[in-house]
């Protein structure tokens, strides 16, 4: 009685939406979502320009000035137009007036279903949760360095040790992120995506004019068309371990497929969402490409084969130190940001599905609002401070274990690259499009998915090797 009931308030919701009565609903019987392309954007950008464009420098140093700046933009081109896709999936059958499905899993079992939707979930919810482990790791380490950059300018940059352990600030940023994951969903980060983007613009242009100085200096690394040198640099086997790890940092750059669906779900009805949201993905991508072709090149142009893992903490750069400083302190800010972007997918999952299956238990499913200074009515949920916060806690402990910025970031590259980014826009897009198997569209469509699945596979297995090549003589939670 009471579940039709609710259907019925439910029903009279879109009702008075329709009339023009409740402004207040959606025509879902949602709360009114206000997104709008310049959050979008924002969303895009804080997840899209994360800690990946720390690494591109190192990633052209193995592959040269010829492959690296291609990889770039082979890899923006696909991120651009497979993004495009997906946007129409976010409502099923029609684009423009079919039912919404509010997250990524949601669209695959609307248009693919089964075991696809499984499969899925399956890819999402591990890149998603190897994503934050990630953004742990490289926020601790750009805390970390302030401190190391202040000791070398104290004590000399040769003389000095100046051993600062990541794992004091892993715990610093676990508990601002166990605060700021009380936040109850996605249509509350704006104004944290906004603050993140600013800063990643930030740190990316720290890392830019840096380089840009370098060069002007001439202290030029030694560059060639291939990258690092079989012979002089590396071994002949490591060259292409490394070249394919790199491949893995460069699929992590462009890493937000994951979490598309969720950012559109936010957008205003009028004008239609998945209209948007493509002009959304091609400001960000478009954004961040400049950004990363900028930051790669010029790196790789200052350091040369040479090229730090992270040309902010990996100490490419000492001086001006109260530069890098606020480079590094730029980049923690940002992956506050970022993390929340990644995490709350995870959040809700979890929590329909533990609200569905416990629907009666008070513990699961009560909400109290608190009215708080400055914010005013906040709804609050013990189960969503005792879940929230445990996963916070394992992410940090995970990311004290395994402290390897580069190998990880690969491998999340390229485990989530192949199905989240290309593989099930394209199938969702061919459904949707009632595509004739065979036809020309559906054949060149095939091709390039079986290409970025040849590519993710290559750059997984350099990036596992350069985990366990990482291993030898490693001590967890001493990582310095």
């Amino acid at each position: 009685m009471a579940e039709e009931e609710q259907r019925k308030v439910e029903e009279e919701a879109g009702e008075f939406e329709i009339a023009g009565i409740r402004q207040d609903i959606d025509d879902d019987g949602r709360p009114k979502r206000t997104g709008t392309l310049v959050t979008a954007s924002a969303h895009i950008i804080t997840a899209v320009i994360g800690s990946g464009v720390l690494s591109l420098s190192w990633a052209i140093a193995q592959l040269g000035w010829v492959a690296g700046p291609a990889a770039l933009v082979a890899f923006s081109l696909i991120t651009c137009f497979c993004s495009s896709l997906l946007a129409n999936s976010y409502r099923s059958p029609d684009p423009l007036h079919g039912k919404r499905n509010y997250t990524y899993m949601n669209a695959v079992r609307t248009n693919l279903g089964g075991v696809k939707f499984k499969l899925c979930g399956l890819a999402q919810y591990v890149n998603l949760v190897g994503v934050t482990i990630g953004y742990t790791i490289t926020a601790a380490i750009s805390m970390a360095a302030v401190k190391r950059s202040n000791c070398f300018h104290r004590h000399g940059h040769h003389r000095a040790l100046c051993r600062v352990s990541n794992t004091p600030y892993v715990i610093v940023y676990a508990c601002i992120q166990i605060i700021l994951s009380q936040i109850p969903n996605f249509h509350k980060l704006s104004w944290l995506s906004i603050v993140a983007a600013a800063m990643s613009f930030a740190y990316s242009s720290v890392g830019l004019g840096l380089s840009i100085a370098k060069i002007a200096e001439g202290e030029r690394g030694r560059t060639s068309l291939t990258g690092v040198t079989v012979g002089a640099d590396v071994s002949g086997i490591e060259k292409v371990w490394r070249s394919f790890q790199a491949l893995g940092d460069i699929a992590f750059a462009y890493t937000f497929s994951n979490v598309l669906v969720e950012i559109q779900d936010t957008l205003k009805s009028t004008p239609p969402e998945n209209q948007v949201m493509k002009k959304a993905s091609l400001v960000g991508v478009t954004t961040t490409t400049t950004f990363y072709v900028l930051c790669g090149v010029l790196g790789y142009a200052a350091f040369g084969n040479d090229a730090p893992g992270n040309f902010l903490t990996g100490f490419g750069f000492y001086d001006p130190f109260w530069l890098v400083d606020i480079g590094n302190i730029c980049i923690a800010i940002h992956l506050i940001g970022a993390y929340q972007v990644f995490s709350q997918p995870i959040f809700q999952f979890v929590e329909s599905r533990s609200q569905s299956g416990w629907p009666h238990n008070s513990f699961v499913s009560a909400e109290h609002v608190i009215r708080l200074p400055l914010i005013g009515d906040y709804p609050f949920s013990f189960f969503r401070l005792a879940w929230r916060t445990a996963y916070v806690m394992v992410t940090a402990v995970a990311a004290m274990i395994f402290p390897f910025f580069n190998d990880f970031l690969g491998l999340i590259g390229a485990l989530a690259f192949w199905p989240l980014t290309v593989y099930f826009p394209i199938e969702m897009h061919i459904k949707q499009a009632e595509m004739q198997r065979g036809s020309r569209t559906w054949f060149w469509l095939q091709v390039l998915s079986v290409a970025c699945l040849i590519v993710s596979i290559a750059a997984a297995c350099g990036s596992v090797q350069g985990l366990i090549h990482a291993l030898g003589g490693y001590k967890p939670f001493k990582n310095t």
